[in-house]
């Protein structure tokens, strides 16, 4: 059996099957990436809740696995060439998982990286923008008197959103007529518009028709409906 006790994060989560992939997170937008790419590919894994309201994300333990303290976080014993491998930022980890199973990203290389490209979209625009339009409408940034950087992330939200309403004009997914890391990447952005944010009149998504009909095509997987809610959120 593979001993993962080198990795501190175990005292603090304790593993019960250190021979399947172990994923440490939270069900945010940038969290269910990674379980949403697990149950896509049906891989073995067991997961442990890090309650980042909790702070657990800067317990020592956790920050000697992912240094910049955000989840997730993942440690897959079957790394490459036999090794564990422990891997932070979601982006990472699922094209690490990708091109792990061969799955989930397209077969040509000029399209793999247009994929790929795609996935760098949502990791430097989508999922920072959105993230600071929802502080600064649903969260602690509301109470701010001065809205410029509200109108600020607004506008750039609308921007991304048209970008993405381009992109998804005549195509079911991102890369056409196949689902990829890229569609799975954007996902949990793009419904907490809506849902978490409550910005949806904010950024005038209803005049949007791609998007919308690709959200709901991705809400109806299987998988992106067990994904939404792995690891569970802690009761309250």
């Amino acid at each position: 059996m593979l001993d993962l006790s080198t990795y501190p994060i175990g005292q603090r989560w304790p593993t019960a099957n250190p021979e399947v992939l172990q994923l440490y997170s939270f069900p945010t937008a940038n969290g269910v990436k990674v379980s949403i790419t697990l149950e896509e590919l049906g891989l073995p894994y067991e997961v442990h809740l890090v309650v980042v309201n909790r702070g657990e994300t800067r317990t020592p333990q956790f920050l000697t696995l992912n240094p910049n303290g955000k989840i997730p976080a993942i440690i897959d014993p079957d790394g490459p060439d036999g090794a564990p491998i422990a891997l932070f930022e979601s982006g990472a980890i699922l094209l690490y998982l990708a091109e792990k199973t061969g799955k989930l990203l397209p077969v040509s290389a000029s399209e793999r990286y247009k994929a790929i490209q795609w996935v760098f979209f949502q990791m430097a625009g989508v999922g920072p923008t959105f993230g600071h339009l929802g502080y600064f409408h649903k969260f602690a940034g509301r109470e701010i008197e001065d809205k410029r950087p509200l109108e600020r992330f607004r506008s750039e939200t609308q921007r991304l959103l048209g970008v993405l309403e381009q992109r998804l004009e005549r195509r079911e997914w991102i890369m056409g007529d196949i689902y990829t890391i890229a569609d799975i990447s954007l996902i949990g952005w793009v419904r907490n518009l809506n849902t978490l944010f409550g910005a949806g009149d904010l950024v005038q998504y209803d005049k949007l028709k791609s998007v919308p009909a690709w959200l709901q095509r991705g809400l109806a997987r299987v998988a992106v409906q067990r994904g939404l809610n792995i690891p569970p959120r802690p009761a309250t």
